[in-house]
């Protein structure tokens, strides 16, 4: 099975830069994933009607690089967890988990027993992997990060980061700040609340030996940011933004012109 290199760079003690697939255009991922990223996040859960072909379609296009494969599956529930990972997906991020009974059943759809309940059947996973020895490797290699974006989810951290099977944390900002009832907008992670939890996510993942993980949603300067602070993955820009901003780059350099 080859190596997950974002494990890898985990292992190191260094940052993974990754992308992120709102589109579910296969065509799109594939020129994000060749741009260079460590891993590409397809996110079924909020992008444009990702159903699980689409997603499909989007770790095939993934393939023709060396760029890890990640999906944000739609809700915790084992079978989507199963259907993206049978399909070569390399890492999951979990949505909403407020509790510790939440997070060890996100890990145990991941992992084969005795580790976890996934079935064996992973059809296009031992193709993209590579080998041979996909199960017994399987559980080693592919990673696990439960979302904290809840004030249940902080509440419930220290309970949460003892669940077998989880890899790490990842913030979702936004419904994180709603949670904390601050305003959305770009100075909401400024907020003193905001970043006290987040602080609190990053010191229980570390004193844990898990991940810290954030979203960013700033752009590359976001994550610049985090990384500072030492979260080790954020994504630095998704496809629809980046459109978007180089659209109305075009339009602002012609009304000045």
């Amino acid at each position: 099975m080859r190596p997950n290199k974002i494990k890898e760079l985990w292992r190191q003690g260094r940052s993974a830069s990754v992308g992120w697939v709102s589109t579910g255009d296969p065509y799109v991922t594939e020129a994000m994933a060749n741009a260079g990223y460590d891993g590409i996040v397809i996110d079924m859960q909020h992008g444009m009607a990702i159903t699980a072909d689409k997603a499909v379609a989007c770790l095939q296009a993934i393939s023709t690089t060396d760029t890890v494969p990640i999906v944000r599956v739609p809700w915790n529930d084992p079978r989507e967890i199963q259907t993206v990972l049978d399909a070569g997906a390399y890492g999951i991020i979990v949505p909403l988990v407020n509790n510790y009974h939440e997070a060890v059943q996100a890990a145990a759809a991941a992992k084969y027993p005795p580790a976890g309940f996934r079935s064996n059947g992973p059809n296009r996973a031992t193709m993209y992997a590579g080998g041979s020895d996909y199960f017994e490797k399987a559980n080693d290699e592919i990673f696990v990060l439960v979302m904290i974006e809840t004030e249940d989810g902080i509440n419930n951290l220290e309970e949460i980061a003892k669940a077998p099977g989880i890899d790490g944390f990842y913030i979702g900002p936004s419904d994180l700040a709603i949670a904390l009832g601050i305003t959305l907008g770009p100075d909401m992670q400024d907020d003193p609340k905001h970043i006290e939890a987040c602080r609190k996510v990053l010191d229980v993942a570390n004193a844990n030996g898990l991940v810290p993980c954030h979203h960013g949603a700033t752009g590359a300067e976001g994550a610049i940011r985090r990384f500072k602070e030492g979260f080790k993955m954020a994504q630095l820009g998704s496809d629809i933004g980046y459109v978007r901003a180089g659209a109305s780059a075009a339009l602002d350099a012609v009304a000045r012109s």
